[in-house]
């Protein structure tokens, strides 16, 4: 619904407003308004994260208009049924710049690579290692300051889930088995990995401002491989 309404001349607070009402029409209850607190007044001030071109995550909706050429990062997490989902997806609008598509393309490959690659026994360094050399292939970086997490009854749950390779992962190695449940989340820079935290305290830019890419989804790890929670199947 959001992903099709997302286009030229829209505000992002009416994507944020379409979010809303599918959360309600399903019976779920919307993570991002008013986190961490939920206090009214306090924490995260819309229901969905929509960040536009250079914002990586965390943005938040209102009057912006969606131009063509845009990239529109929608971010989503709800409980239902006494479990999270987390699930992410950028939106090419109209025309992008061939540089913009290839990074959105690497970006969601990555994604596809680690869950193709997820399977009781494996280490997360490896697939981290692999998604991290797919975006640099390409020419991108990969953001190091916000990663993927756990994910259960509470929307973040241990463990953090790089999208590449740091000393922390390689001191404290993820053995993936089954029945564990991953917020996998790849975000991708156009220029540098390094971000930027606005005055608003939540939306994080690209330091150079140049476009960032984002794809997220929740996979099950299961005795046969991954069962991706959060495809809509």
């Amino acid at each position: 619904s959001c992903r099709e309404i997302c286009r030229p001349g829209v505000r992002t607070q009416e994507i944020d407003q379409r979010g809303a009402e599918v959360f309600t029409e399903a019976g779920a209850k919307g993570l991002f308004k008013n986190y961490p607190t939920y206090k009214l007044g306090e924490g995260f001030p819309s229901n969905l994260c929509i960040s536009v071109n250079d914002e990586v995550v965390h943005g938040i909706a209102g009057q912006r208009v969606i131009e063509a050429g845009d990239i529109v990062s929608i971010d989503c997490g709800v409980k239902l049924g006494g479990w999270c989902g987390d699930a992410a997806t950028t939106v090419m609008v109209g025309e992008v710049r061939p540089e913009v598509r290839k990074l959105c393309e690497a970006t969601a490959h990555m994604l596809s690579l680690a869950i193709s690659q997820m399977r009781p026994g494996r280490n997360w360094s490896q697939i981290a290692r692999t998604m991290q050399r797919h975006a640099e292939r390409n020419g991108f970086t990969v953001v190091r300051n916000y990663v993927g997490h756990g994910i259960g009854q509470t929307m973040h749950e241990e463990p953090q889930v790089p999208n590449y390779v740091g000393d922390q992962l390689l001191k404290k190695d993820i053995v993936l088995s089954e029945g564990m449940v991953l917020a996998v989340e790849p975000m991708c820079n156009m220029g540098t990995a390094d971000t930027i935290t606005l005055d608003d305290k939540w939306t994080v830019v690209t330091a150079d401002r140049q476009p960032s890419a984002h794809y997220e989804h929740t996979i099950a790890v299961t005795a046969n491989g991954a069962d991706v929670l959060t495809n809509g199947k």
